[in-house]
């Protein structure tokens, strides 16, 4: 009787949470298509997006289910393979690889990571999980070597909150920390476009962030205060930023996605991307896989939106695809029998 009353009250918060997903989701694609008619704008780069999330996240439930081990590890393996690819198949010298392509390569060398370590937790026999946990560390290696440094501290972080999210009970308590990470860097990034932080910082920041991609971001805050509600029009960024007109024609984005949501599609756009986000950590609180792998994915899209948010790594299917496969891997329910003995142990994890 317990068995059977937690599966269904599980069941109902999966209901739940998958349709706050639809209708997040879904309210992202409208609200680009209202902007876009309202400004001329052009909302196929963002309708593209909602759908590498969707496809991304059902494929990753579904892939969860049936192979709760294999799937987190190819994963792992394919986002490797194809950030190792992809500074070769770009046009032109390796050498001139613009800095929009390297973040998408940090991005996916932290997704996999994420996953790689997902996969660990999910194995059950001590030389696989080890197996596994050494791929995760050698693909944070790679890091160093194929992409920006910055990527292989995110991925190095990923991989130590990976491993002390195995002594965490509740996992409520990391997921909001992992929030209040995220909110504290986009907070940061606004201070820096609105130069509203003091000399000394403000000119460290801009040090590592180079003065023309802070330039960007103000350019994108301009055009959000002139119109804070709608923006100027999904994909017309490039067109009316001075800034961007100086970059190449890959580069002429704010390198920034909340502040793309906010000079594009308005403090709306700002808030549906957070909601995108929220929902996400909704989910890992609620998925009925142990704390360590929620908080693994959880630490893992953390860093891709520490990444996103000082970075054009969203514009890039691949990113988006991936983040949306490692939430379902996540959030998946393994074909397998519950005992209420883990029935209840979960329940616990979630609080």
């Amino acid at each position: 009787m317990t068995s059977a009353a937690g599966a269904a009250a599980d069941g109902e918060r999966r209901n739940v949470s998958d349709a706050a997903g639809v209708v997040v989701l879904g309210a992202c694609a409208t609200w680009s298509l209202i902007t876009a008619a309202t400004h001329d704008g052009r909302p196929e780069g963002v309708l593209l997006a909602v759908l590498a999330v969707a496809a991304g996240y059902a494929a990753g439930r579904i892939c969860g289910a049936l192979l709760p081990v294999a799937a987190p590890g190819a994963a792992a393996l394919a986002g490797l393979g194809l950030a190792v690819a992809a500074p070769h198949t770009l046009p032109g010298p390796q050498m001139s690889t613009p800095p929009g392509h390297l973040g998408a390569v940090a991005a996916l060398l932290v997704l996999a990571t994420g996953s790689a370590c997902c996969a660990a937790w999910a194995a059950r026999p001590p030389l696989l999980r080890l197996a596994l946990r050494a791929l995760a560390t050698g693909i944070t290696v790679a890091a160093a070597v194929i992409g920006p440094i910055a990527g292989f501290f995110i991925c190095a972080a990923v991989l130590l909150c990976s491993l002390a999210a195995g002594h965490m009970r509740r996992r409520g308590v990391g997921l909001a920390g992992l929030a209040l990470t995220t909110a504290l860097v986009t907070g940061a990034a606004w201070a820096v476009a609105e130069d509203v932080l003091p000399d000394g910082l403000a000119d460290s920041l801009e040090g590592q962030l180079t003065a023309h991609r802070v330039q960007l971001w103000r350019d994108a805050l301009l055009l959000a205060h002139r119109d804070p509600v709608l923006g100027a029009g999904p994909g017309r960024f490039g067109e009316l930023s001075q800034t961007a007109a100086q970059s190449l024609p890959a580069e002429a984005r704010p390198h920034s996605a909340p502040l793309q949501q906010a000079a594009e599609q308005g403090l709306v756009g700002v808030v549906l991307l957070a909601a995108v986000f929220c929902w996400v950590l909704y989910t890992l609180w609620r998925t009925p896989l142990p704390t360590p792998v929620a908080l693994t994915a959880g630490a893992a899209l953390t860093g891709l939106a520490v990444t996103a948010t000082v970075g054009n790594v969203l514009s890039f299917t691949t990113v988006t695809v991936g983040a949306g496969l490692l939430a379902g891997l996540a959030t998946a329910r393994p074909l397998v029998y519950e005992t209420p003995d883990t029935a209840t142990t979960r329940a616990r994890e979630r609080r």
